[in-house]
């Protein structure tokens, strides 16, 4: 499996995430992270959890004309 380090990260819309782990899906095997939002969704409350492939989480995003990562590593 890829590997990403474990810890805060920023999503480039500004918003912090904390990734527990690595996982993978239980049919494709596609690797996946699990993170946790370190806010308050009005949606989904405190602290949701969520799942996404690993590919699209360190993938690279247009913002403002530039290509930035999804989410960026901050401690």
């Amino acid at each position: 499996m890829n590997t990403l380090k474990l810890g805060k990260y920023q999503h480039h819309k500004g918003k912090f995430y904390d990734v527990l782990a690595l996982a993978h899906h239980s049919e494709t095997l596609e690797p996946l992270v699990v993170y946790q939002a370190l806010f308050v969704s009005p949606e989904f409350g405190p602290d949701a959890i969520w799942v996404r492939p690993l590919a699209m989480f360190t993938e690279e995003v247009e913002k403002d004309g530039q290509m930035v990562p999804r989410f960026k590593f901050v401690e």
